[in-house]
């Protein structure tokens, strides 16, 4: 059986929702955010030694890194229906799309938390180069995603997991209504059923709220 370790508020929502789609059996062991720092807490460690999540026990192995486990779970439980075919057009633009949401648009999002977090925020040149960097890769996904309900292949792809929780990011930061292809395509998520638990299941395990 699968087993995640699973953070709130993080990253692991990705994978949370990927496993209620693979419809395999799993289970979550759950870790709370510390309510002062909101930093993982020291018991994840044992779990991994870098103490982060999503990270997941299959088959003997732990594995960290919510791309790679995206990867493994969809090549191992879901090759013919989350991924295009490895010799199709659309396979290069599925990875791509798989990598931009944790390297290319993950980047500024997080400098913006951080400079903000550390009282720094106002710093003219990370306020200009996280303006900029959010524009224009926003600016980027939301043309490529005219007319689109998925962002490779015209199907749910292990692509829209790992986007899932940049767009959670941006929604709560009110940043969607200025992009009307990318608030389309976050509403179009969703309305998925296993979206739908995956989110009833973080409420539950997230005792913040």
């Amino acid at each position: 059986m699968i087993k995640l370790h699973h953070l709130n508020q993080s990253r692991s929502l990705r994978i949370l929702w990927l496993l209620e789609e693979l419809g395999q059996p799993y289970e979550v062991v759950s870790y709370q955010r510390d309510a002062t720092t909101h930093l993982a807490p020291e018991s994840l460690k044992q779990a991994h030694p870098l103490g982060k999540s999503p990270v997941i026990e299959l088959d003997g192995q732990v594995v960290a890194e919510s791309v790679a486990i995206t990867e493994l779970l969809i090549d191992r439980f879901a090759a013919d229906t989350l991924r295009p075919a490895p010799d199709s057009a659309e396979y290069a633009l599925y990875l791509q799309w798989m990598n931009f949401a944790e390297s290319s648009l993950m980047v500024p999002m997080l400098l913006e938390l951080f400079t903000q977090a550390a009282g720094v925020g106002d710093n003219e040149f990370l306020k200009g180069y996280i303006a900029k960097e959010k524009q224009n890769l926003l600016s980027y996904l939301n043309d490529e995603l005219e007319g689109k309900s998925f962002i490779v292949a015209d199907k749910l792809t292990g692509a829209d997991f790992m986007l899932s929780f940049d767009l959670i990011m941006l929604e709560q930061r009110g940043i969607l209504a200025e992009y009307p292809n990318i608030a389309a395509y976050a509403q179009q998520l969703a309305k998925l059923d296993s979206y739908q638990r995956a989110l009833q299941l973080e409420a539950q395990y997230d005792e913040s709220k």
